[in-house]
């Protein structure tokens, strides 16, 4: 594959605002920042913002219980983390990585997605989520888009694409804007 700038942005409202094409509209976006160090010494690279928030949602991922497909998701207001989750089975329920998956049309349906264990842990602790920003491993599935953006979310950002072209179009119209960060980038 050619190379990729640090983050794509799809701007869905605003100055600057296009239509995307079927997967992504590109621009590059800064990932890193340096701050100078000693004298001589190499300068340190400070990690922005989203490569931070996405780099903890990777993090997150490695607590997720379905061994199909391992998300995390981060949700962040002001710089300040409100909630994560990671795809896992109901709670109580025995995890599909220990004892098989629940399958429906190719796709486990045992478990509970990362962007909607966040959102229901955000509302289990009282905590509004409105105008953050959501950090996923994976791009929102539709089931997760749809309540992501419900909850009043202004700005998602993955770190690869899951397989739901829909998301673009109807973000575009709800003004929600979509980054996509590249992990394998530093």
């Amino acid at each position: 594959m050619g190379a990729h700038p640090k983050n794509r942005v799809v701007r869905t409202s605003g100055r600057g605002a296009r239509s995307a094409p079927p997967r992504m509209a590109a621009a590059t976006a800064t990932a890193t920042a340096s701050a100078p160090r000693a004298t001589g010494a190499e300068p340190r690279r400070r990690a922005s913002w989203d490569r931070y928030f996405m780099n903890i949602a990777v993090q997150v991922a490695t607590r997720a219980t379905c061994d199909r497909k391992h998300v995390g998701a981060v949700i962040e207001r002001e710089r300040m983390i409100l909630s994560t989750g990671y795809n896992g089975s109901i709670r109580g329920m025995p995890h599909c990585d220990e004892v098989g998956h629940m399958m429906d049309s190719g796709h486990c349906v045992a478990t509970i997605h990362a962007e909607a264990n966040a959102i229901i842990q955000a509302a289990r602790n009282g905590v509004g989520i409105e105008g953050a920003t959501f950090y996923t491993t994976a791009s929102p599935c539709w089931n997760c888009f749809k309540l992501i953006a419900n909850a009043g979310v202004k700005r998602i950002c993955f770190a690869e694409f899951y397989r739901d072209e829909r998301i673009f179009e109807v973000a575009k119209r709800l003004g929600i804007e979509l980054v996509e960060i590249h992990l394998d980038e530093a």
